[in-house]
């Protein structure tokens, strides 16, 4: 699943490509947009909200604000290509959006809970998100509040809830776990320090802003860019300990059983 920063990314990317465009096409190839047509708009601005994309525009004669909704969940993407370009990205059946302008062509593929409607009418769908850790509405004394509404939900499936607090996905949800010690199954009322995890979640998302490599160990150089993620049974890099995974609600978790203990075992 991409994570915060990635999507953040993938906004700045679409951002730099339409904004200020006027679109000469649309293709909206799922039922219920199939007859949308967004030809003579202006892209005004592509934001990113938690893992949500928001691609804001005006109508032809500026008098109407629109905002085209997608959400990248599991397998979503959207590729900009130049004028002319052969879209290679992924097979042509995935694609879900087309959007021209004179100079780009944005690509959506398999999009999910795609949606036009007035920029006024967003929070319908971003509203209930928690703070953005990314987003000029960052606040982590409210993420902390609210992740302590759920005080007996394990931290590692709270992390995830994005109305607690949006962007952590699988990846920077094992590998913040592993550096704050603390066993994935660990209930949230028992976390030491929980600000200062959501003080460090920021910072891991924020750190890799502005690059598609993902990394939480300072390394860049692949297969040494995490420190649990994705390394089942291989050696923890600060212990020697055989790094496990197990299925936790809906997704996996990746830990070391020696560096983040459960409250049953000594460290």
């Amino acid at each position: 699943m991409p994570e915060g920063d990635t999507v953040w990314n993938t906004a700045r990317a679409l951002h730099r490509a339409l904004a200020g465009g006027r679109l000469t096409a649309t293709d909206f190839r799922v039922p219920r947009l199939a007859t949308t047509d967004l030809v003579g708009a202006t892209v005004t601005e592509v934001v990113s909200r938690g893992k949500h994309i928001l691609i804001r525009l005006t109508d032809p004669v500026g008098e109407q604000r629109i905002s085209l909704h997608s959400h990248l969940r599991m397998d979503g993407s959207w590729r900009v290509y130049a004028s002319g370009a052969r879209w290679a990205a992924r097979p042509a059946h995935l694609i879900r959006v087309v959007l021209r302008t004179a100079d780009a062509i944005a690509v959506g593929y398999h999009l999910h809970d795609l949606a036009v409607l007035p920029t006024t009418q967003e929070e319908q769908l971003v509203g209930q998100l928690g703070p953005d850790l990314l987003g000029p509405d960052w606040d982590p004394d409210e993420a902390v509040r609210r992740l302590l509404t759920h005080p007996r939900t394990s931290i590692a499936e709270a992390l995830l809830d994005q109305t607690n607090l949006a962007g952590v996905g699988n990846l920077y949800k094992s590998e913040l776990l592993f550096l704050r010690g603390v066993d994935p199954w660990t209930p949230v009322a028992s976390v030491p320090d929980l600000p200062g995890m959501v003080r460090l979640a920021q910072r891991l998302l924020a750190a890799n802003r502005g690059r598609w490599t993902q990394s939480t160990t300072g390394s860049l150089h692949r297969g040494q860019t995490n420190y649990v993620y994705g390394r089942r049974a291989q050696p923890c890099r600060r212990c020697g300990t055989l790094i496990e995974k197990a299925e936790q609600g809906e997704r996996v978790t990746y830990w070391c059983p020696r560096c983040q203990p459960a409250p049953d075992r000594a460290p």
